[in-house]
């Protein structure tokens, strides 16, 4: 998957109540990676986001934005956060790109609740063998008659990466780069940050 010619590219989304260390985290470690991120805001049009614990985030960009072309990433990533991964699993716009980025084979990624995002998009509709994931304890009774539900902190199901909190935030972020950009890249971003990284 790695590319050699041109910066990989992924769209974090980010609503009012996401989890500020799922989102930030990820960024931050995509970032480190050389991977280019876009903090994209689902449901308001301008200014700020407040997380989950009242942290302000400015995105990069709005969902809706004409200079946004949603097709030119590789990438997508919902974070958790009760109140942001409602809005963003209900959110028509954020269903279809899902859905569209999982059927041409691009990382879809989620973490904590933001799993139920992979629910609404109705992704596993159109498989014939439950997809592998993983979420906030608290959500699992909504995804296990769904998908195949493991206990694992960071799940991979071809292109469908879950993680299951803000303490395993890291490893999820770490194995989006290997996944982008190689274990090798991943190992290198993860060295200085004191980080022992395994695949």
């Amino acid at each position: 998957m790695a590319s050699a010619t041109s910066p990989k590219k992924a769209i974090v989304f980010v609503a009012q109540g996401s989890e500020e260390m799922e989102t930030v985290i990820v960024v931050d470690v995509l970032r480190r990676a050389g991977i280019q991120v876009l903090v994209l805001a689902v449901e308001i049009s301008s200014g700020s986001v407040t997380c989950s614990r009242g942290v302000r985030l400015v995105p990069d960009a709005y969902l809706g934005d004409d200079s946004v072309k949603i097709s030119a990433f590789d990438a997508v990533v919902v974070p958790g956060g009760a109140g942001g991964s409602e809005i963003l699993s209900q959110n028509a716009q954020v269903r279809c790109i899902l859905s569209d980025f999982h059927a041409q084979h691009k990382i879809v990624a989620a973490i904590c609740a933001g799993s139920l995002a992979i629910k609404t998009a109705g992704i596993q509709s159109h498989l014939s063998e439950p997809l592998r994931i993983t979420s906030h304890p608290s959500v699992r009774d909504q995804l296990v008659d769904d998908f195949s539900y493991k206990e694992e902190r960071v799940v991979v199901d071809g292109n469908l990466v879950t993680s299951r909190g803000p303490g395993t935030a890291l490893e999820f972020a770490l194995r989006l780069v290997s996944l982008l950009s190689g274990p090798d890249k991943a190992r290198e971003v993860a060295a200085p940050m004191v980080l022992n990284f395994s695949l």
